[in-house]
């Protein structure tokens, strides 16, 4: 499947999952907890209040393998510029964030840090279950944003 095919799809809509595709063109769904959404919403709002640019929940990424999509993702005005609204992006977002739920598995998240940072991201930010933030960069896991000096190291829920 083409993710133009995904979009266009009735029967993909109002699904309570988070849909990707692998690389062999097959969707990928993830359910939803509150849980995860709560923390996706206090992401979000961080992000949007304490730096100028736009904030994306669900941001769809074209990467090595297929079409992958980052719960928050941050672009800066110069991002938005070059790639206006393209759905999925053939670049990746400055900031791109996962928040991992009880379904995600560790390789699976190793995988993503690396397909959005080959696309582009800057920082890639993990979130725990319990609120608790990763960032990782090109050269690994670091303990400082590039883009924030003072940022939580823990979402509260």
């Amino acid at each position: 499947m083409q993710w133009s095919e995904v979009l266009n799809d009735s029967s993909l809509q109002n699904l309570p999952y988070k849909i990707e595709l692998n690389e062999y063109g097959q969707i990928v769904m993830s359910p939803a907890s509150n849980k995860h959404g709560l923390l996706q919403a206090e992401i979000a709002f961080f992000l949007r209040n304490n730096r100028q640019g736009k904030v994306l929940t669900e941001c769809s990424i074209e990467t090595g393998k297929s079409v992958k999509v980052a719960d928050v993702a941050w672009g800066s005005i110069a991002f938005f510029q070059r790639n206006g609204l393209d759905t999925p992006y053939q670049q990746a977002p400055e900031i791109c964030v996962e928040i991992i739920s009880p379904t995600n598995y560790q390789p699976e998240i190793k995988e993503k840090i690396s397909l959005y940072l080959d696309k582009g991201a800057q920082e890639v930010w993990v979130c725990s279950e319990n609120g608790e933030i990763a960032i990782y960069n090109k050269t690994g896991k670091t303990a400082d944003s590039v883009f924030f000096e003072h940022l939580p190291n823990k979402f509260e829920i």
